[in-house]
């Protein structure tokens, strides 16, 4: 943030030039899941999407049925758009393999996760202080004060 940034906000907090303020949009990435089939799925949810105000640029991955949009954008106008030209879509709801520590936890592990994802849920997620992590971290390689026995 520069020096004329914090100017206008330090002057526009006292004075009112107009009659509503407006709210600053965020640079932001988000991604969707979209089910696309063909080359032509692909352009229309490419196209829908790039032609929105703010949009920085869109990816698309048809493999793993993933758009990712960068720019100022709204998430759930983002979802509109897509689902207003027929695709059925829904925020990405999956996270890498390696970060979650129960990935075969009931609500975790799910068959249309595309390869190395599982779905992001609470029962997944590991308790703090659990038993089982003290006692995995006791032997580790990575723990300096771990018994020298082994």
């Amino acid at each position: 943030m520069g020096a004329l940034d914090h100017l206008s906000d330090y002057i526009s907090d006292y004075f009112h030039v107009s009659g509503k303020m407006r709210k600053r949009k965020v640079m932001q990435t988000v991604n969707i899941k979209v089910k696309m089939d063909c080359d032509g799925c692909e352009r229309r949810v490419k196209n829908a999407v790039s032609s929105m105000r703010g949009v920085k640029s869109v990816e698309v991955n048809r493999k793993i049925h993933k758009v990712t949009v960068s720019g100022y954008v709204e998430p759930k106008k983002v979802l509109k758009r897509i689902e207003r030209k027929g695709k059925k879509a829904e925020i990405w709801p999956y996270v890498p393999y390696n970060m979650v520590a129960y990935p075969y936890a009931v609500g975790a592990y799910d068959k249309k996760a595309p390869a190395g994802y599982v779905r992001k849920s609470e029962q997944s997620q590991p308790v703090p202080g659990a038993p089982d992590d003290m006692l995995m971290t006791l032997f580790s390689d990575d723990n300096p004060n771990a018994c020298t026995v082994m």
